[in-house]
């Protein structure tokens, strides 16, 4: 046994210090959580903002019954877990009695959400088919609202003549929203039915979006909003929105990880490769554009007269952490590091990105996507989803922490080593 001389323990105290003190720095404590995850409730009204918060609690509270826990989730809620996953099943019962409650008690193909969009209603789906499936008891007909969404989907809306279906529901058109809204539901649809079939179409989705919206031209970043005529009031966008290539990349993990978790992952390795080298295409698209001074995307990714923007910044940063955990692809671990810091940073006053109310900022506003907002609901569940995955990675080790051969700043971790190194050569 090494014996460390008396003259040391201040110098050892010292480091305990350090290394707490970079273990816990740039990370949102629990009540700052608390904060953002209350914003978020207040907030969240609109279809696609019930969607992303019931998934956004589940993989940041209960993540037993997120799909990134790669197992199919337990039919029953453990009673540690009961209050933790009461408000994603509360979501889920909310929407089913208002769609019975305003239609009349009327079945058949119908979302579960009145809505110009097709795809919004659907992000709620995964937490009707979960509230189904763990078995409520309080009669509550989830099972058929979920099936009316999906005969919905593939019955009521527009598709272009390769199969994509409409993002809108008056219209064909393609929104890179679309990829986190509908095939995560397809694919858990599938994973809780054992219907490879329906996995399957969560992969030709994405597939056909990426074809109609990577913008080859641009480095690979995708253009927001294609077809259409502008017949419902929303023109084409052609350009590159920063939370449009989030939500892909977003979306596409969510399918990838549905997949691994499915009895059908080994038949599918090639949807799986597809799909991973896919939101690292995001990712090598869009990193170049962060903006060195603020450690924040613009709105638009290649337009720097945008306005920056956090939101979009906080999702594609949880999405590096994902896919590293998913596929040990590490490369722009350094740069979602170099952003989460940010978005978490402190001072003398509170959190620097944050409003004391613990609003993330600054944020597109999430009505128009052109345009700075406040009060961003979606923004709230972009952070919890950033803290998820990021707890995640640390867990599991922080692997590939210095991404492999690209070379990064200095994050808390590298920093520790650093630290670490420079006291062993002081003291010996």
């Amino acid at each position: 046994m090494v014996k460390f001389p008396t003259r040391l323990h201040p110098a050892l105290c010292a480091l305990g210090l350090l290394l707490q003190y970079f273990a816990f720095a740039q990370n949102l404590t629990d009540s700052q959580s608390s904060d953002v995850e209350t914003r978020l409730a207040e907030g969240a009204t609109h279809p696609w903002e019930l969607g992303t918060r019931a998934q956004a609690i589940l993989e940041h509270n209960v993540r037993a019954f997120s799909v990134f826990s790669l197992n199919i989730p337990s039919t029953s809620v453990p009673s540690d877990s009961s209050s933790a996953i009461a408000p994603v099943l509360s979501i889920a019962k909310g929407v089913v009695n208002n769609r019975t409650a305003s239609n009349g008690n009327i079945t058949g193909a119908q979302p579960l959400v009145a809505d110009d969009s097709a795809a919004d209603p659907a992000s709620i789906g995964p937490a009707v088919l979960l509230a189904n499936w763990t078995n409520l008891g309080d009669g509550v007909d989830y099972a058929g609202a979920a099936l009316d969404q999906l005969n919905f989907l593939y019955e009521k809306v527009p598709m272009t003549s390769d199969g994509a279906i409409s993002h809108r529901t008056g219209e064909l058109q393609l929104w890179s929203d679309f990829v986190y809204m509908v095939p995560p539901f397809l694919a858990y649809y599938g994973l809780l039915t054992n219907n490879q079939s329906l996995i399957t179409d969560a992969y030709t989705q994405i597939k056909l979006y990426r074809n109609y919206l990577r913008d080859t031209s641009s480095g690979n970043l995708w253009a927001h909003i294609a077809l259409g005529n502008n017949s419902n009031g929303v023109a084409n966008d052609p350009g590159h929105w920063s939370t449009g290539n989030a939500w892909a990349a977003a979306g596409m993990l969510r399918v990838l990880a549905t997949i691994q978790s499915s009895s059908f992952a080994s038949d599918m390795s090639s949807e799986q490769d597809d799909l991973a080298n896919w939101v690292f295409e995001i990712h090598a698209a869009m990193y170049p554009h962060l903006d060195t001074s603020s450690n924040l995307f613009f709105n638009y990714a290649d337009e720097m007269n945008t306005f920056l923007d956090a939101a979009s910044t906080a999702l594609l940063a949880s999405t590096v952490y994902r896919l590293s955990l998913l596929r040990s692809v590490h490369h722009y671990l350094p740069d979602a590091e170099k952003c989460r810091e940010t978005l978490f940073m402190s001072n003398s006053s509170g959190l620097v990105h944050f409003s004391s109310d613990g609003w993330l900022t600054p944020v597109v506003n999430p009505d128009y996507f052109s345009a700075e907002g406040s009060d961003s609901p979606e923004s709230q569940a972009f952070i919890l989803e950033l803290q998820a995955a990021w707890t995640d990675w640390v867990n599991d080790g922080s692997q590939g922490a210095n991404g492999g051969s690209k070379t990064g700043s200095l994050g808390g971790g590298t920093i520790i080593v650093a630290v670490l190194s420079v006291l062993w050569m002081l003291l010996f």
